[in-house]
């Protein structure tokens, strides 16, 4: 997966572009730009806006998180997607017949996002469904890392038919904890070796397939001091020395709840850089945005 051309991912307010926008995206430091409801109309509107994204930098890469079920930005004139959990239901069933359908969902998914312009959405979610992760829940493919493994490398495999990248989410797993990284700061207190046996066996399994990968905001003390995402010992040591993952590192949204501890704007993107992510997510703060780039 090619580096994208500035390490900043940003978001813009509404259905068209404003001046501040233009001039916000034709920054150096900005490289991409993430879709969300607000500026979701019909697919046709859709496509305008992101010409007009690329009328700015013909190099922006633009995303968009389009899983299923109840995360799915995309849905006036899109296919309504079923959440993840529905494949692993069917799994439990017919596996062969669960692995085909997973397939032809991150097809269709994949065919209907680059049709109006955007590059790639944030899927699939190699969470596993421990029972108490309300923000995870339905989004995971299964409660267990076979089953969810072979689901997950079929949607994938159906992404890639159609030409889109792959961003496995949430490293190195979001699913045992009951806190939404979007309101605290999650704490798993598991031991490395309950980690490794369990959230970790999809991203092990996966990593060298994946075109990128987002980590959690997630703190698991008894492995490492720091949130995932900020973490060297997570994204240098176990993604990519342990696993040999060679994609690309996007951060979660850095004005979350769970990134805020950190410090500053400015001190969320850099220790989040510095410990290995190549992508910077920065989303519905525009203030926050123009303090990065000033």
């Amino acid at each position: 997966m090619a580096a994208m051309c500035g390490p900043l991912m940003v978001d813009v307010g509404g259905l068209t572009l404003t001046a501040e926008d233009r001039e916000v995206l034709a920054h150096p430091n900005v490289g991409s730009v993430i879709l969300f409801s607000r500026n979701v109309d019909t697919p046709e509107q859709i496509r305008a806006l992101t010409d007009a994204m690329r009328a700015v930098k013909p190099e922006l890469q633009i995303a968009v998180d389009q899983e299923g079920g109840r995360v799915q930005r995309f849905r006036e004139g899109f296919t309504r997607l079923p959440a993840m959990r529905r494949f692993g239901e069917q799994y439990d069933i017919d596996p062969q017949a669960a692995i085909a359908a997973a397939f032809e969902c991150g097809a269709l998914m994949a065919r209907e996002v680059r049709a109006v312009g955007v590059d790639f959405s944030f899927a699939p979610i190699l969470d596993l469904d421990a029972g108490v992760s309300g923000v995870i829940g339905d989004r995971a493919f299964h409660s267990q890392p076979e089953p969810a493994i072979a689901l997950l490398r079929g949607f994938m495999r159906g992404m890639k038919s159609a030409g889109m990248m792959t961003i496995g989410k949430h490293f190195p797993g979001h699913g045992s904890v009951a806190a939404d990284s979007h309101l605290a700061l999650p704490v798993d207190d598991r031991s490395w070796a309950e980690i490794e046996a369990y959230d970790l066996k999809p991203f092990a399994a996966l990593a060298t397939e994946l075109d990128g990968i987002m980590p959690a905001h997630v703190v698991y003390p008894q492995v490492d001091p720091l949130p995932a995402g900020f973490s060297p010992f997570w994204l240098k040591t176990v993604l990519r020395e342990q696993l040999g993952f060679r994609g690309l590192v996007f951060s979660d949204d850095l004005c979350m709840e769970g990134a805020v501890g950190v410090g500053s704007i400015q001190d969320r993107v850099d220790v989040a850089l510095a410990a290995g992510c190549d992508v910077a997510l920065i989303c519905n703060r525009r203030d926050e945005v123009l303090r990065v780039l000033s």
